[in-house]
């Protein structure tokens, strides 16, 4: 029998910590020894005798990955890699792996970004917080309120979750267009309502909405910054369920504060959790939620079982899926 394997799980606090991690680790088959931290720097044996690491949002940095000689995988329970020094991991040997193709979280994004869209278009914040303080303010709302029908919706990053997103903008009545490196095919473009494969610079000129959901990398860090943020139309609306990093927080505050754009959907920050002093939660017209957008509970549980089977199939020398390149 093949001895069992060291798996480290790092599950950070702030996205369930130890009680996740447990749930995390008793899905785990019996060949893996695991051991759930919050840190991967917490527990310097474990780390020292990992043959593979399971992250969830925590950092896994050049320092971490040199404490483990002997590592095998890094895998993350995510569909994104940046907390990850894929490049220190590629000099040592060791692959990086994601959920993406398993599309488990690609329903609840989807939804949560509507559930924003849907927010910013209806004034929910602000008419729930009026109401609480005694104040009728359909008269004052009424002037900003719209539909979503008939609209353009912008989706940067045609992958799983934005296809998803795609999906459901059609059902809205909206039209789509997309910015991603690769066009989709042209039965998936009819699919999605006739979606248009268009440059970055056009999507954000002509999108009544505008919603990310791309990988954060070297190339798509601050993607939206002042200047690109300056090409939207001032009626225009910014959703982002992807990574904080990919908008120039500061260059958005700007642009809210300003009046140069109508309103953000953001449920996802740089750093996270963010700092108080973050302009964009005293922002005006913004709709804010804590990176729960793939976090329900059904998606929980899609990501725990995409992670571990392929930790599984790493252990019973099966080829992985989703390698980061």
């Amino acid at each position: 029998m093949t001895a069992p394997k060291n798996v480290l799980a790092v599950i950070p606090p702030h996205v369930g910590g130890r009680a996740a991690g447990a749930a995390l680790a008793s899905v785990f088959p019996p060949q893996a020894r695991v051991t759930v931290v919050e840190a991967a720097d917490e527990d310097p044996a474990a780390l020292g005798g990992a043959h593979v690491v399971v992250t969830a949002l925590g950092p896994v940095t050049a320092a971490h990955l040199a404490a483990a000689p002997g590592l095998e995988l890094v895998q993350c329970a995510s569909h994104g890699h940046d907390y990850v020094d894929v490049t220190a991991a590629r000099a040592q040997g060791v692959p990086v792996c994601t959920i993406g193709s398993s599309g488990a979280e690609k329903q609840n994004v989807a939804e949560q970004t509507f559930a924003l869209m849907l927010a910013l278009a209806k004034q929910l914040i602000p008419a729930h917080t009026a109401l609480v303080d005694a104040d009728w303010a359909l008269p004052r709302l009424q002037r900003s309120l719209t539909e979503l029908s008939g609209k353009t919706l912008g989706i940067i990053g045609l992958g799983h979750i934005g296809t998803e997103v795609a999906r459901r903008a059609v059902a809205f009545d909206m039209t789509v267009m997309y910015a991603s490196p690769r066009r989709a095919s042209a039965a998936t473009e009819e699919r999605l309502g006739g979606a248009r494969h268009v440059a970055l610079d056009e999507l954000l000129r002509t999108a009544d909405y505008v919603s990310l959901h791309a990988p954060l990398t070297d190339a798509t860090r601050h993607l939206l910054d002042a200047g690109r943020l300056a090409l939207l139309k001032p009626t225009a609306f910014v959703i982002n369920t992807s990574r904080g990093a990919l908008i120039d927080q500061d260059a958005l505050a700007d642009a809210l504060e300003s009046g140069a754009l109508a309103g953000a959907g953001i449920d996802v920050f740089d750093p996270e959790p963010p700092s108080p002093a973050l302009r964009l939660l005293k922002a005006p017209n913004v709709v804010l939620s804590p990176h729960v957008a793939g976090v329900t509970r059904e998606t929980l549980v899609r990501i725990a079982l995409a992670a571990v089977q392929n930790v599984t199939d790493h252990l019973s020398g099966k080829p992985l899926r989703d390698v980061v390149t």
